[in-house]
């Protein structure tokens, strides 16, 4: 997900990590062939604010780099 510049769209392909982070990633709605868009990535290793099926999340910049996306055009 950190290929996602702000504003840009993405389809989640694939969760990496370990079991408890893809669950509770899972638990917020981040599954494979949702789209997820990123509002602000936040300087110096910050966090990552995506929206996600209306809600806003703030993703840690480790586990944000655990979701990977396939980006959408357009």
């Amino acid at each position: 997900m950190l290929e996602l510049k702000n504003g840009q769209r993405g389809v989640v392909a694939l969760l990496q990590g370990n079991k408890k982070v893809v669950q509770r990633l899972s638990e917020l709605g981040i599954v494979p062939d949702t789209v997820v868009e990123v509002i602000n990535s936040a300087p110096l290793g910050g966090p990552v604010e995506v929206l996600v099926r209306g809600s806003r999340l703030a993703i840690g910049r480790e586990v944000a780099r655990g979701i990977l996306v396939r980006v959408e055009e357009g």
